[in-house]
């Protein structure tokens, strides 16, 4: 069977180089001498030098790469390339007549005029050709009125992304213009789309493009520094102006490859309350966990899964899933066996309230490092059950605690809420208890370090709003709000945890915050009926009018503003972006201890009233609602 060579377009524009190569060098010497031969060199000796210059070009366009770029999008990294096998060309070329002619007849201005004339010849062609290409587009898109035309918010890195991503013939998106958050770039354009506007200028942007016949379909956010207060800013706006709102995916999305399709998403409640990404300490974060033994108690909650995820990512020796729920543990266990199957993961059904499990698994798996994230939270849900919630979120708390003292670990981290400042649920007390125990054993001098990490509401964990509100727009409403002036603070599962690896590493590095309280810049506070209504807007539906919102009332032991400070523990920043640390009451271990041995009888045998009278004296400021 014989096989016909094909022809490759690489292979054309490396003969049509050569020919400019050669013609590049006959063009120096005719500029340099105004004839075509230098004085002194008769026909063969030119024949000869411009077939050693065009065979040393061969050489260095090949050694430079210049075929793996596509004539059609060439760029400033193609030009790049280019100079670098021109220049790598006439250095060849120079020092071969050096040696061969010590450049006595070739004028000393020839090879520097025969590189500006190379770069040229080989540059200008691949650029009017991506010109008349660009022209083609133009007109076939100003053909192709089936393509949606967007109005993009952004006009940086992501949106000329994004317009070179509607290049394609079967592109299904067109932007026509584009709108800036802060207006520097207003008149300006972007592969020839205009910057019409600022973000605040929205309205007559549109009023614009829809008398010039050419209104957006949509109106597509790409800059992902949007913070989520304009986020909702500009939510509220295109909702007024009957403009839905999308984005495209940030790169971080794109988790299995980058699509074939330019796909569009939806606003989702993660932009809405999103700030712009913090800076991290990725090399601390790593020196803390790489090659360490980690044990995660609540493995398969929603802070406690999230730690597992990213955790793992960071290459610890072990990772130890400590989890009460066998269903939550199989899932997370199974989701890290797909992850990281490599990795030396251990699953331990336990209770954090079962002393001697958890000591059984502290000197069975010695960890380095113990996160503990199990914890009852529901707020409704402790305070119909006390004793319950005391006893895995106090009692819990001592039990991992000491079990990490006597099992020589490094650290232990202990997460925590807003809501145990200045509580007025059992939740929120007895997590301050917790908070409490741990500080006072990091003061205690006992080689274990304890750093508490304090935060507000996880968005999307189990038992917040957001998946109520979801599950209420599913079943066509109303969404219940328990008052109109409540506000919570909100931060991703993703950015919590995130945060917490590096208060982390940081307390663990700085010995001198012992007994702190590392807290999680939460940004500003949220209010839940303005959430309500976004999240109708987002589902394509009107508030009010097509999904009503019912105000129900607090419920038992909630409060209308959390905060995440005391007044008695200023906030002092810390140098990570991110971190504040407060300084709150601290009490003596041993009495503590003792205080807590007796609460736990209380709870295990169910003495309801007793424990709570106990949780009022530990927790002074505790103020339940009357």
């Amino acid at each position: 069977m014989t096989v016909t060579p094909t022809l490759h377009r690489g292979h054309v524009a490396f003969a049509h180089d050569l020919i400019m190569a050669a013609l590049s060098f006959l063009a120096a010497v005719y500029l340099r001498q105004g004839e075509p031969w230098i004085p002194g060199w008769d026909a063969t000796m030119m024949a000869v030098a411009t077939a050693a210059f065009t065979a040393i070009a061969a050489f260095a366009f090949l050694s430079s790469r210049m075929y793996k770029g596509v004539w059609r999008y060439a760029s400033v990294n193609d030009l790049l390339t280019l100079t670098r096998g021109a220049t790598l060309t006439i250095l060849i070329f120079t020092v071969l007549m050096f040696l061969v002619t010590r450049l006595q007849d070739l004028p000393r201005s020839v090879p520097i005029i025969n590189w500006f004339v190379l770069l040229a010849l080989l540059g200008a062609p691949r650029f009017l050709y991506r010109s008349w290409k660009d022209r083609r587009r133009a007109v076939r898109n100003a053909a192709g009125q089936s393509r949606i035309p967007v109005l993009l918010v952004g006009a940086g890195d992501e949106a000329e992304l994004f317009i070179r991503a509607t290049m394609s013939p079967d592109a299904e998106y067109r932007a026509i213009g584009l709108i800036s958050d802060g207006g520097g770039r207003v008149g300006r354009n972007i592969h020839g789309i205009d910057v019409l506007g600022s973000t605040a200028e929205l309205e007559a942007v549109l009023t614009r493009l829809r008398t010039a016949g050419t209104p957006p379909q949509r109106l597509i956010v790409t800059d992902h520094r949007l913070d989520g207060a304009e986020v909702r800013r500009l939510l509220d706006e295109a909702d007024r102006l009957g403009l839905p709102l999308a984005r495209i995916p940030r790169l971080t999305d794109l988790k299995d490859g980058v699509e074939d399709r330019l796909t569009i998403r939806p606003i989702a409640v993660e932009d809405l309350l999103g700030r712009p990404q913090t800076v991290l300490d990725r090399a601390g974060m790593e020196a803390l966990i790489k090659g360490r033994r980690v044990l995660i108690t609540g493995a398969g909650g929603s802070i406690g899964s999230e730690l597992v995820r990213q955790v793992s990512d960071w290459a610890p020796e072990r990772l130890v899933l400590f989890e009460s729920c066998e269903f939550n543990l199989y899932s997370i266990d199974l989701e890290l066996a797909a992850r990281h199957p490599g990795l030396d993961r251990r699953p331990v059904l336990g209770d954090v309230r079962d002393d001697a499990r958890v000591r059984a698994a502290m000197q069975e798996h010695r960890p380095d490092l113990v996160f503990h994230a199990a914890a009852l939270k529901h707020v409704p849900m402790v305070e119909w059950n006390p004793d319950e919630g005391l006893l895995t979120n106090a009692i819990g708390t001592r039990i991992v605690a000491d079990a990490c003292a006597a099992a020589g670990v490094r650290l232990m981290v202990q997460i925590s809420t807003d809501k145990a400042v200045n509580p007025t649920n059992i939740m929120g007390a007895s997590k301050r208890v917790a908070e409490m125990y741990a500080q006072a054993l990091d003061l205690s001098g006992v080689a274990t370090r304890y750093v508490t990490v304090r935060f507000g509401n996880v968005l999307g964990s189990t038992g917040s709003v957001v998946p109520l509100f979801q599950k209420q727009l599913a079943e066509g409403g109303p969404l219940t709000v328990t008052d109109a002036e409540m506000t919570r603070y909100f931060m991703t599962v993703r950015e919590a945890v995130e945060l917490v690896l590096q208060a982390s590493a940081f307390g663990d590095a700085h010995p001198d915050y012992r007994g702190k309280i590392f807290v999680l810049d939460m940004g500003e506070p949220v209010r839940i009926v303005d959430l309500a209504r976004q999240m109708i807007r987002l589902a394509g539906l009107r508030p009010e009018i097509d999904i009503g919102i019912v105000f129900t009332g607090l419920r038992p032991g909630e409060k209308l503003f959390e905060e995440i400070f005391h007044g008695a523990e200023p906030p002092v920043a810390t140098d990570r972006e991110g971190i504040l640390v407060a300084t709150p009451r601290s009490v003596d271990v041993a009495e503590l201890a003792a205080e807590l041995a007796q609460l736990e009888q209380e709870c295990r045998h169910h003495r309801a009233g007793d424990a709570i009278a106990r949780l009022r004296r530990l927790v002074p400021e505790y103020a339940p609602p009357r």
